[in-house]
């Protein structure tokens, strides 16, 4: 099988997604991921007309995300006509699931030019009609009985006291992410990969991470309330459906120690990420010097009532692919999405946390559900550069018990 070779990674800082005081809110998600695939192909003298697909992952695909979000900002950046586009929704393992889509490509010997990642304006997406929850709506209602899928977060609660994992563990990983990623800001960690937003009128939207809270500490963490309590027996419907009878469905027994809050939860932000993928051949041929290739890749179901768990089988799997153990990875990244999955990603896998999100993770610097896995994987190849590390492994936990997942390893 041939090798896929990412070229290069760009994406946008991330800003507060919220209407009015996001500084990437009033910009149209089209401008957000066009800004992404221009500065790629500028910066890589790309001919687009040669790019076989644009493959873009966005999580809320309505209103000003939809009707093809990939094709239309492809055109926004001035790609050529015949580079097409489409885009998917897994949840919040769109944007890494485009990534292995184009992979898959490019290994197949059906594909030599990829552009895919993801684009997230969840300021926008805050503005659109909403069910009672993502999952359970009136299309699913008979899913209540046969997976009874409850909120994310009250999942993240959920797995915590399932697995004992405690409200000081999980504050304790939100202060060193913001330490991490302040620390990162700082240095200029990131300054590789980011492009800055501008708007119709050329005045800059944003150059820099908005949504980042330096100096937070183990203490102010401890005064913030519990985000999912007051949901769990809110009513979701007229029948009296509540999320604490859904999660009761499955465990009958348990009494959940509500411990997640906005600051060891990922945070809502708008933001887009890309990397460019190409053959061996393709990239040899068009002098395209490639910063990593792809070694396995995966994608893994677990239960959907916990939502959250899928990220240790995915990066099992994926270990087993490509024949190596966990302590073969010298660097990971696994999404924040809450501060119980990396936990329990760090202890089922025997993981040191020291190289788990160097660099911190959506917790400090947000996570716009479509864009993330593709921003994150950016992050992890300019690491191991920094560092002069070989090998690296991304992964994300998504709605319904799913994760994509791949290795990567440096060239």
């Amino acid at each position: 099988m041939a090798e896929a070779w990412i070229i290069d990674a760009a994406r946008t800082p991330r800003g507060v997604g919220k209407v009015g005081k996001g500084a990437l809110s009033e910009v149209h998600p089209q401008r957000i991921l066009s800004t992404v695939l221009k500065a790629l192909a500028e910066r890589n003298n790309l001919n687009t007309a040669e790019v076989d697909d644009v493959i873009m992952g966005c999580g809320t695909q309505s209103g000003k995300q939809g009707a093809c979000i990939a094709r239309m900002s492809a055109l926004d950046a001035g790609y050529n006509t015949l580079a097409p586009g489409f885009s998917l929704d897994r949840f919040c393992g769109s944007g890494l699931t485009a990534v292995n889509l184009g992979a898959m490509g490019i290994m197949s010997g059906a594909q030599d030019l990829i552009v895919a990642g993801g684009v997230e304006s969840m300021s926008h997406g805050s503005t659109l009609p909403r069910t009672a929850g993502a999952v359970i709506d009136s299309n699913n209602t008979h899913l209540r009985d046969i997976h009874p899928q409850p909120h994310q977060g009250i999942c993240a609660d959920l797995i915590a006291t399932l697995e004992g994992i405690t409200r000081e563990d999980t504050d304790k990983l939100a202060a060193e992410s913001q330490a991490r990623a302040d620390n990162a800001i700082k240095n200029g960690y990131f300054k590789k990969s980011l492009v800055p937003v501008y708007h119709d009128d050329g005045r800059v939207a944003l150059d820099r991470e908005e949504f980042p809270r330096p100096g937070t500490t183990l203490e102010s963490l401890s005064t913030l309330k519990p985000a999912f309590q007051a949901m769990y027996e809110f009513p979701l419907d007229e029948e009296g459906l509540t999320y604490k009878k859904l999660v009761q469905k499955t465990y009958p027994d348990v009494k959940i120690e509500h411990i997640h809050h906005a600051g060891n939860s990922s945070g809502v932000v708008d933001g887009a990420g890309a990397v460019i993928l190409a053959s061996p051949e393709y990239a040899k041929a068009h002098g395209l010097k490639p910063r990593a290739r792809i070694v396995a890749l995966s994608t893994a179901g677990d239960s959907p009532e916990l939502m959250l768990n899928a990220p240790v089988p995915a990066a099992l799997k994926a270990l087993k692919m490509a024949g190596m153990k966990i302590s073969d990875i010298d660097l990971i990244e696994i999404n924040e999405a809450f501060a119980v999955v990396p936990l329990k990603f760090m202890r089922d896998l025997d993981i040191d946390p020291a190289i788990v999100n160097v660099n911190g993770g959506a917790m400090a610097l947000g996570h716009p559900i479509g864009a993330t896995g593709a921003i994150i994987l950016g992050t992890l190849i300019d690491e191991m550069e920094r560092r002069d590390l070989s090998t690296g492994l991304v992964t994300l936990c998504a709605a319904g018990g799913m994760a994509p997942c791949v290795i990567v390893e440096r060239m």
